[in-house]
């Protein structure tokens, strides 16, 4: 009766907003299936968590461990993850975020105190996190640990 019409508004209409409310639901559920993966060590099937794993359940006492001091050299720092620990002076542990604050690549090296980013050579104080030399120019955010005998470990 309508002689030309066909498609989503022909003999199924609707058929348009299913589909895209099909796609939408997937992508929602790969979503929510992506976040589950990576939420926290929180299973009931291991109340206590595993503090000895990087990256392990931080609520447990002393939180989980980073690694050992003798990793960290005296001067310099190491990457643990998400955090660098540095040793600005023998037996003083500080600890920043890994990412840096110009675009969010990850620090690797720290040398003769400075934590150095590889993607734009920015620089930070491996005492205070301050900036040292850009391009980022906001300082590395501290992060919270605490020296165990020779295990450092979240706090």
């Amino acid at each position: 009766m309508s002689g030309g019409r066909s498609g989503a508004s022909g003999t199924h209409p609707g058929s348009g907003p299913a589909r895209r409310t099909v796609l939408a639901a997937a992508g929602a559920a790969g979503l929510a299936a992506a976040l589950t993966a990576c939420g926290s060590d929180d299973d009931s099937s291991d109340p206590g968590g595993d503090s000895s794993a990087p990256g392990g359940d931080s609520s447990g006492p002393g939180g989980a461990v980073l690694g050992s001091t003798s990793e960290v050299p005296e001067g310099g720092g190491k990457v643990f993850g998400d955090v660098v620990v540095t040793q600005p002076t023998a037996g003083e542990f500080k600890a920043f975020s890994s990412k840096c604050t110009h675009q969010g690549c990850a620090v690797r090296d720290v040398k003769d105190g400075v934590i150095i980013c590889p993607c734009h050579d920015s620089r930070f104080s491996a005492t205070d996190g301050s900036v040292q030399k850009g391009p980022a120019t906001e300082p590395l955010a501290a992060a919270g640990i605490t020296v165990d005998g020779d295990r450092i470990k979240r706090a």
